[in-house]
């Protein structure tokens, strides 16, 4: 056997550290799984009480449960990061935001950059920041 197929077969047995998706703190996991459905697709694959993992590597964890687990408060709004989303029919996609979350807060409304790309940013309803922008 090759020292390459060695080295192969060593490393699939072996277990390594893989990014697995990314986590938002919610008030309610029913209610944002529909927003999350509702406006990007996202299917629930598992629903572990407060805590869903969605298609896309997207987890939902209650804000109570976060909240005990790290003995730390939810910061809505803080602005430190955000989910990014690349829509080509974007004017669709604002229409669709408009009709079904009317109260959405904004952080810009559609613009678009000086390199062309058009990007729409606002809060989902746990104050999540999410931006939209066309494909670059």
């Amino acid at each position: 056997m090759a020292a390459r197929d060695i080295w192969s077969r060593d490393r699939e047995e072996k277990q390594t550290m893989r990014f697995k998706g990314t986590l938002i703190v919610v008030k309610d996991c029913r209610k944002a799984l529909k927003f999350y459905q509702d406006m990007f697709g996202f299917e629930l694959i598992r629903d572990n009480d407060g805590n869903m993992e969605l298609s896309g590597n997207l987890y939902l964890q209650e804000e109570k449960y976060w909240e005990r687990f790290t003995g730390r408060r939810v910061i809505p709004q803080s602005n430190q990061t955000e989910l990014y989303f690349e829509e080509p029919e974007i004017e669709s996609f604002v229409k669709k935001l408009e009709m079904l979350y009317p109260d959405i807060e904004y952080v810009n409304r559609l613009m678009t950059h000086s390199w062309g790309q058009q990007v729409v940013r606002f809060y989902d309803p746990d104050g999540n920041l999410i931006e939209v922008g066309t494909p670059v």
